[in-house]
């Protein structure tokens, strides 16, 4: 869902979460809402908008979910009043076609908490980098552990004669491991 939330889904889909108790008691605080663009908005719906700071930004960080409380044209020009069902009166200023993201289709309850936690650096590391953490190293664990039982399987299939070439091979890996360590030590001594 956050990655949804921030991407660009078909058909102008988009996720918001509600930070405000502004549209309650029909959308409350810490919801999710989804949204997506339709060509016409009319009075009584619930539209996702952005400042006119934000009109060229197709992914703004500030958005607003009011409900549509007056159209009006003005100038040849549709525009929109707007109010959350909460507030007293209608919000300052108007908004034009151009600053509406789309309008509400649903919204869940309390799923806009997660993924709004989630969008945190603190929510980044406990829900996506730790889990993601522990399932690569799970999955290292596993991949040493059906190495290990290939080669095991490997040695019981072979013959006597290469039973013997491997142990013969580990043995000089040994030996050598242990003529660089000696070597080494006599390196130490020598140049003190």
């Amino acid at each position: 869902m956050v990655a949804v939330s921030s991407l660009n889904i078909p058909g102008g889909i988009k996720l918001f979460t509600v930070q405000s108790g502004s549209m309650e008691p029909t959308i409350r605080k810490e919801s999710l809402i989804i949204s997506r663009p339709f060509t016409t908005y009319s009075t009584g719906e619930i539209v996702t908008f952005k400042s006119e700071s934000d009109r060229q930004n197709k992914n703004p960080k500030i958005t607003t979910t009011h409900r549509i409380y007056k159209v009006e044209l003005i100038n040849n020009k549709l525009v929109f009043t707007t109010k959350g069902d909460a507030n007293k009166s209608a919000d300052a200023g108007t908004i034009d076609e151009g600053l509406i993201i789309g309008k509400e289709i649903f919204s869940i309850p309390l799923l806009g908490y997660p993924i709004s936690f989630a969008k945190t650096k603190e929510g980044l590391i406990i829900l996506i980098v730790i889990p993601a953490t522990i399932i690569i190293y799970s999955e290292l664990i596993n991949i040493k552990n059906e190495a290990q039982r290939l080669l095991r399987e490997r040695k019981k299939k072979l013959t006597v004669t290469e039973k013997i070439e491997v142990e013969i091979g580990e043995g000089e890996i040994k030996v050598e491991k242990g003529f660089k360590k000696f070597w080494n030590r006599i390196k130490r001594i020598f140049n003190k």
